[in-house]
């Protein structure tokens, strides 16, 4: 897969602590900024400043999300996997009626 990096972005592959683009020098990840600026409709400064982010690294956090439509796809994939085995996981079985 072909990426496109945008700024202060890490890679999946160049990353040690995620297996998602991230903003470098933190734990944020790409998916977490676009979900905040676009999904809850907060500014970015707003996002930038509860993270202790720059404004530019929220920018290139949207930029890289948009500019590489298809990891993104995949990493949502892969989440909705996850979350559907863990409870799956974690559903309880019902106990046995037998008293003995």
């Amino acid at each position: 897969m072909t990426e496109t990096v945008s700024g202060n972005i890490l890679t999946a592959e160049e990353s040690d602590i995620k297996d998602q683009p991230h903003i470098k020098g933190s734990r944020i990840t790409v998916n977490f900024i676009q979900s905040r600026v676009e999904g809850r409709g907060l500014k970015p400064e707003t996002v930038a400043e509860r993270h202790n982010l720059t404004l530019a690294d929220v920018y290139a956090a949207l930029t890289y999300y948009h500019n590489n439509p298809r990891e993104m796809w995949e990493i949502q994939e892969r989440r909705e996997e996850i979350s559907e085995e863990v409870r799956e996981q974690s559903e309880l079985t019902p106990p046995d009626d037998d008293e003995s």
